[in-house]
């Protein structure tokens, strides 16, 4: 337990100590977030607002794992899945960088292309993919609150890409309000905290033990996860002096993919992100109902943009969203322990 607590306060630490010292830095080299032109136009006035704040919340979810891994004999105790999980993490987040990057460079809203970032996205799912079954021992079944014994063999390769893709863009899809995307996305982490060290006081019951990911390691790492978001949020939310851009939204999506994954629990993931599920939704009824009746089924997609034209303040918006999403991850939550209590009864 005391690893959790020293993983998350230095996560907390470094993203409220550590992102005044980012907005400073990266405003003197002029790291400003370009604003795309046909979004709503009481965005304008953020152009220019520091960017690539993502990488507070890398540093402290790196540092935090690390320290909650100090002993009196030093780094101890380091598993396979945890260092997985902080890899693939660091590994979105710095293709989230040269994305934001781009954007900066050429003084343009759009970074990457999109095959390349599609590119990046499968060949960092693929590692990861490749690595969690021949290193991890994780198991190539589907699952939801655990295994359900459906083995999807060679597409599981397929499967993990499409979980970690769809994951990582719904969390970028949701970054368009000042503190939105961190701020939902905290009590969704939060949640394999909770799941991560439930199955570790439970391994006979999850079948944890042996050869498989340390889902204790796990909840260190997104504990340490958690806590950086925490502390980045403050300086993030309305008027936020800093955005965490592609570096933060695609890191974030990524890591309740990898989660989810290596503790069994892929299809719980769709419940537990509901928010990011709802803002995708809006993306593809909005596209897939212009190109077929050329009629927009919202004012503006992501759906957040929506309810900023209905006449919603920002603040509001945002704050409702937050709702949702902590309702989301608390359902999802609730079912994965009643799933224990209907098991563990029989």
């Amino acid at each position: 337990m005391t690893n959790l607590l020293i993983a998350a306060t230095l996560g907390l630490l470094i993203g409220l100590l550590g992102t005044p010292v980012a907005v400073q830095a990266f405003r003197a080299r002029g790291w400003g977030q370009m604003i795309r032109e046909e979004g709503p136009q009481a965005h304008y006035e953020k152009r220019g607002t520091p960017t690539m704040g993502g990488l507070v919340i890398m540093a402290g979810t790196v540092a935090g794992y690390l320290l909650g891994h100090l002993g009196l004999d030093g780094f101890t105790n380091f598993t396979d899945s945890g260092l997985l999980a902080v890899g693939t993490i660091v590994a979105l987040g710095l293709l989230g960088f040269l994305d934001d990057f781009i954007k900066i460079y050429k003084a343009r809203s759009l970074g990457l292309h999109s095959r390349a970032k599609f590119l990046g996205q499968l060949g960092i799912a693929l590692g990861f993919a490749i690595i969690a079954v021949r290193f991890v021992h994780v198991g190539t079944d589907l699952s939801f609150f655990r295994s359900t014994e459906l083995n999807l063999g060679l597409f599981f390769y397929v499967w993990v890409f499409l979980m970690i893709s769809a994951a990582s863009n719904g969390v970028n899809l949701a970054d368009g309000l000042d503190g939105l995307a961190v701020g939902s996305a905290t009590p969704v982490l939060a949640v394999f905290v909770v799941i991560g060290f439930w199955e570790f006081r439970h391994p006979g019951f999850y079948g944890v033990g042996g050869r498989g990911p340390d889902p204790f390691d796990l909840a260190v790492v997104a504990a340490a996860l958690v806590g950086s978001c925490a502390g980045f949020l403050w300086w993030n939310t309305a008027p936020a002096k800093i955005f965490m851009g592609d570096t933060g939204s695609l890191m974030l999506g990524g890591a309740m993919a990898v989660f989810a994954i290596l503790l069994n629990i892929q299809l719980l993931l769709v419940i537990l992100g509901g928010l990011y599920v709802v803002e995708t939704l809006s993306v593809m009824a909005q596209v897939a109902m212009f190109r077929v009746r050329r009629r927009r089924v919202f004012l503006m997609a992501p759906i957040h943009h929506h309810f900023e034209l209905l006449g919603w303040p920002e603040s509001t918006v945002i704050v409702r969203f937050w709702v949702l999403s902590g309702l989301s991850a608390a359902f999802g939550l609730g079912l994965f322990y009643a799933d224990f209590l209907s098991r563990a009864g029989r």
